[in-house]
């Protein structure tokens, strides 16, 4: 499978099965993760992690506190496309990174980046 990211205009794509999302609660200040696994009927997620909790940000029921991160496996559907937004309330952007690296991604208020499974070929665009 691969992975389209679609940002100014351009498309990259990333020949990978699965990634991981991380940034930082614009109010909070703590940190959050996703694993996601690209799959042909979209982006599914498959465990979720919050550095401590907070307003709005509270772990679900079945979560389990381990090395200061509250884990957990999020209850969705797959997501056809993932829409990443910077409020500019942090320093920083969303980090995805894949087993090829890290990439910041949206980082300036406003900025917006979509994650979506590329259709057809896994060959880069």
């Amino acid at each position: 499978m691969s992975l389209c990211i679609l940002a100014a205009g351009k498309t990259v794509t990333l020949t990978v099965a699965a990634f991981t999302l991380a940034w930082t609660h614009s109010v909070e200040k703590t940190h959050w993760q996703e694993d996601w696994k690209v799959m042909p009927s979209g982006l599914l997620i498959a465990e979720a992690r919050i550095k401590g909790s907070g307003a709005g940000m509270e772990p679900p029921e079945g979560s389990v506190l381990r090395d200061g991160w509250w884990i957990y496996k999020p209850k969705m559907a797959p997501q056809r496309r993932l829409v990443l937004a910077a409020s500019g309330a942090t320093s920083e952007g969303w980090t995805l990174c894949t087993v090829q690296g890290c990439r910041e991604l949206a980082k300036a208020a406003g900025d917006a980046t979509v994650l979506e499974p590329c259709e057809g070929s896994s060959q880069p665009r």
